[in-house]
């Protein structure tokens, strides 16, 4: 694992605790950036030095895979970081340092709302996270390969097939190799699955694959017949993630189905080979057009031998104009209430990129209750990671589309048995 590391002497302002201090706390922060975050991160704590010269803050600036597979392990074994930027919100939730004693509780209810949720698992309802980087699916589409083919693309309301059928067009009248293209991904393919009646819950609230198998019929056949990009699925072996957006900058798939945190990667690679735009996720036969919410926030961990200046630091990067000015440069949606409602002006965007980040803002209100309720389930990690590795042994034709979801539900029956 390649590792960079970045350090900044930090404190918030008028924090007695460890204003004369002998020595600095030193504070670990193992962080990975879609884009810039870490970078930014890095800067907004050099404005701690000034005021209170007593805590070091060390980012850590790792792969995500690292997130993924290296956190878990180290948090287990008590030498993890003293804070992180995670993604597996819930799930890690037993490591969480609660900051509630440290902060102001009702600001933090007030800006950060429901997704002070997607933190808290059973009696641990405290105040865990900063979600930094709001985040929500949808589809990424080359808008200059329909005109080149004549094609006018779907509107609003189009549902999956009227897409897969508009993308085949487009690529029989063009030179684009793919129609569509997915991340290989167990939270990338929620939204879509709920689209087609995926439930992810049983009535006792546990996690269910129930109602997942249409889908997974339509998202198999797909790949078998060329519509979706086969190797971004088929490539791969286990869980292990894959994206397709190279494939989709080199202007070789016509709709590709990602999410927010892919337009700072678009706007500056793709630049003027083409033109692209985002459009909303398409609807299903059950109904919802929804994408599924997500993103990363910024935990401290109740190993950490400074709690007191771990729980500064993050509380500093709340505040709405920090939170605002980290939103604006790293070009994310903000998840603070009091940012979104003031709007966002993103800092050295191209108007093809201010449109995209304000479409999937626009399409937040679309996404299914059931969504936010997966994002914030604490077994969604392994759920994601049965999605995927049973429906790509589907794709490669090892198990019937049938015996998939029948392994997948005894897998998730294994895992919840495991956890508990």
């Amino acid at each position: 694992m390649k590792k960079t590391i970045l350090t900044t002497t930090a404190m918030v302002a008028g924090l007695g605790m460890v204003a004369g201090a002998a020595s600095a706390q030193e504070v670990r922060f193992m962080c990975y950036s879609d884009g810039n975050e870490c970078e930014v991160y890095d800067d907004l704590a050099n404005r701690f030095e000034a005021d209170n010269p007593g805590i070091d803050v060390i980012v850590d600036v790792v792969p995500y895979q690292a997130i993924l597979e290296n956190l878990p392990v180290q948090l287990a074994a008590g030498t993890g970081p003293d804070l992180a930027k995670v993604t597996d919100l819930g799930g890690l939730n037993e490591y969480y340092l609660d900051l509630t004693d440290y902060v102001d509780a009702d600001y933090w209810e007030n800006s950060f709302g429901e997704t002070l949720n997607w933190y808290r698992v059973g009696d641990r309802q405290g105040i865990y996270g900063m979600h930094s980087q709001l985040t929500i699916t949808g589809p990424f589409v080359n808008a200059t390969l329909f005109e080149q083919a004549g094609i006018e693309m779907p509107g609003e309301g189009a549902t999956w097939d009227d897409w897969a059928t508009a993308a085949s067009a487009v690529v029989e009248a063009t030179d684009a190799d793919f129609p569509m293209a997915m991340d290989r991904s167990g939270h990338r393919v929620a939204g879509p699955a709920i689209s087609y009646g995926a439930k992810y819950f049983d009535a006792e609230g546990n996690g269910s694959f129930d109602g997942f198998d249409a889908f997974a019929e339509a998202f198999v056949s797909w790949n078998e017949d060329g519509t979706m990009a086969r190797d971004v699925w088929a490539s791969q072996g286990g869980s292990t993630y894959a994206d397709a957006a190279q494939e989709f900058i080199n202007g070789e798939v016509v709709f590709y189905y990602s999410g927010s945190w892919q337009v700072g990667r678009m706007d500056e690679q793709v630049g003027d080979f083409f033109d692209w735009q985002v459009v909303g996720s398409p609807c299903g036969p059950a109904g919802p057009c929804s994408g599924m919410p997500g993103g990363a926030g910024v935990v401290g961990f109740e190993g950490t031998e400074n709690p007191e200046a771990v729980a500064a630091f993050i509380d500093f990067l709340a505040q709405e104009d920090v939170y605002a000015e980290a939103t604006a440069r790293t070009r994310n949606l903000p998840a603070h209430l009091g940012v979104a409602s003031a709007g966002v002006e993103f800092e050295d965007v191209s108007p093809a990129a201010q449109g995209a980040l304000n479409g999937f803002a626009g399409a937040l209100p679309d996404v299914s209750p059931i969504a936010f309720a997966y994002q914030g389930y604490a077994g969604n990690r392994a759920m994601f990671g049965i999605t995927v590795e049973r429906v790509s042994q589907a794709i490669v034709g090892e198990l019937s589309v049938a015996d998939a979801m029948e392994r997948a539900a005894s897998d998730l029956e294994a895992a919840m048995a495991e956890s508990q």
